[in-house]
């Protein structure tokens, strides 16, 4: 469940009521051309499955709801950059442009070349493309083939790894996600001349022993599927994205997302997201930075909504759960709205084995 707290708008401020996971947001989309023209420290990276297949809801846009972003990403002062730009700039402490935005597709689905690519090329926006090479090298129904995505590369398109068979990797030992990795780079080798520096966990579920090894194969960065923005504190191996699907992908809600902003966090507990015993865990996080508007932040989890936050001291937030995490993938999103009107946000995803 992705919520706000709602805020007093600026007479520059453009309000949006949405509807997300059942609960009113109100967003405020301030236009600041001052604040538009400086240099920041964080971007936003968005996340697509599917464009036009109605038959996949859950992780497909609308063709209607893509040209909205689109004409958004055109209409707008947005900066979208490549990811690897985007993760260069930051791990080497650049500035960025203002609302940097990164675009980001998985799985290698037919619908990336039909629907989406034209689109982007079109518009001239960089993305990169992560594949799981099975469903590429078996010809499944519905998934692009190496022709096609040789294609894309040579017209600019970045390919990252999803692994070769799109594994449960937090729920597989070190072995096996090694020999699949193993197996996704030879065949990325074999077709596209070179294996990728940038990897998206497979249903964005992780644990530390599979970002050790994510990082021992020498990718450069990775990526998960849980909600927030790219900053400086960001644990490169277990980087955020907002996903976007036919509930969570209307105009509102893409414009709440590209427009936010990072809450810099430290000292996160738990640090595995892979969640055992206890479980609820003890959930934290120190703010880095001193920010104002703090006792706004508010803090909701995908399997109980808003919860019990208690701040210790001037920058320590504990999150307290009411009931323990489920079995699989839960996520947890703090937001606090700024004084421009765009929102701070901090996510995190966990994973409970079966």
């Amino acid at each position: 469940m992705i919520a706000a707290p709602r805020v007093e708008s600026s007479r520059f401020a453009k309000r949006f009521g949405i509807v997300l996971g059942g609960l009113l947001v109100v967003a405020i989309l301030a236009v600041e051309p001052v604040a538009r023209a400086r240099a920041a420290d964080s971007a936003v990276v968005v996340m697509y499955h599917r464009f036009g297949e109605s038959q996949h809801p859950s992780t497909n846009v609308t063709l209607e709801q893509f040209e909205s972003h689109l004409g958004e990403l055109r209409d707008g002062e947005y900066a979208v950059r490549s990811i690897t730009e985007i993760v260069t700039a930051l791990r080497e402490g650049r500035a960025l442009p203002e609302r940097t935005l990164g675009l980001t597709v998985d799985d290698a689905f037919l619908s990336v070349y039909q629907v989406a690519w034209p689109r982007l090329r079109e518009a001239g926006y960089p993305f990169t493309l992560f594949v799981a090479t099975d469903a590429v090298d078996r010809g499944l129904g519905g998934y692009m083939n190496w022709d096609q995505i040789r294609e894309l590369v040579s017209a600019g398109v970045t390919v990252g790894s999803q692994t070769a068979s799109h594994l449960h990797m937090a729920n597989a030992d070190r072995e096996r996600n090694r020999r699949d990795i193993e197996r996704s780079n030879r065949r990325f080798v074999e077709e596209l001349g070179q294996a990728p520096a940038l990897f998206a966990y497979p249903y964005g579920e992780a644990s530390l022993a599979v970002v050790d090894l994510i990082r021992d194969a020498g990718f450069v960065a990775a990526f998960g599927q849980h909600s927030g923005v790219l900053g400086s504190s960001e644990n490169e191996y277990f980087l955020p994205r907002f996903a976007m699907n036919e509930t969570y992908g209307g105009i509102e809600r893409f414009q709440l997302a590209v427009n936010a902003l990072a809450l810099p966090v430290t000292e996160i507990t738990p640090e595995d997201p892979l969640i055992g015993d206890p479980n609820p865990p003890s959930i934290g996080f120190t703010v880095l930075a001193p920010l104002s508007g703090l006792d706004r932040l508010a803090c909701y989890a995908s399997h109980e909504g808003r919860a019990s936050l208690e701040r210790l001291g001037s920058s320590r937030f504990e999150v307290r759960l009411r009931t323990p995490l489920p079995a699989g993938r839960t996520r947890l999103n703090c937001t606090m709205p700024t004084d421009s009107g765009r929102w701070r946000w901090f996510g995190r995803q966990f994973y409970v084995a079966p």
